[in-house]
């Protein structure tokens, strides 16, 4: 199951959040070229995520963004069965990926119903165009 938008609402646009918090911008850069990029720390090989300005294992301040294979599996799920916004319409999943490079990320299924996930589901990462200038990260079951 995707998760349907209404058009009425305006959809709230992550790819913003990168002008206040600007860590997170060359994640969003990455989507919109469809590709999956996580931050790391050049001083211990840490990934991040939340992406932050200083690794919180070694303090360094050296840090990279690198490619992810976007692989991983459910690591944890909650379906909505009421919208928090206007803009989504429920039911819909929200997961916990465990991605193959450590770090979880928090995202959406789609291609799937919610009833359908388990925990260590194998996934994969897929982009959706969601507006003009906004391309999300979702995930889809795998193999």
């Amino acid at each position: 199951m995707t998760v349907q938008y209404n058009p009425e609402q305006k959809i709230p646009h992550p790819a913003l959040w990168g002008v206040l918090y600007r860590s997170s911008t060359p994640f969003w850069e990455a989507a919109k070229q469809r590709e999956l990029k996580l931050q790391r720390c050049k001083g211990c090989g840490t990934f991040l995520n939340p992406p932050r300005p200083m690794c919180p294992k070694c303090h360094s301040m050296e840090l990279e963004w690198v490619p992810s294979k976007g692989k991983g599996k459910v690591y944890s799920w909650v379906t909505y069965h009421e919208s928090p916004h206007p803009a989504f319409k429920a039911p819909y999943a929200v997961v916990l990926v465990e991605l193959e490079e450590g770090p979880r990320l928090v995202s959406n299924m789609t291609e799937v119903r919610p009833e359908e996930i388990y925990i260590g589901m194998p996934v994969q990462v897929v982009f959706e165009d969601v507006e003009k200038d906004l391309i999300l990260p979702k995930f889809r079951k795998a193999g």
